[in-house]
């Protein structure tokens, strides 16, 4: 049972880390925008640097569940 459950716990976390990835790289393309103006760049800066920490975490997470559901 415990196996199911890290499997599904990984399916999950590269669900999330799919989607921190996609957020990430649209920050990415705002904050290098020369037409939005620099508050909007330096928020999209920063949510980018949010973006790759949770993605980061996510993955993190993923392989974790992935080795457990294998043993």
């Amino acid at each position: 049972m415990e196996t199911v459950k890290n499997a599904a716990n990984y399916v999950g976390d590269k669900v999330n880390e799919a989607t921190a990835t996609a957020s990430k790289e649209t920050n990415k393309e705002v904050a290098k925008d020369s037409n939005a103006d620099i508050s909007t760049r330096a928020t999209a800066a920063k949510d980018a640097v949010g973006d790759k920490f949770t993605e980061s975490k996510n993955s993190a997470s993923a392989e974790g569940n992935k080795q457990a559901a294998k043993h």
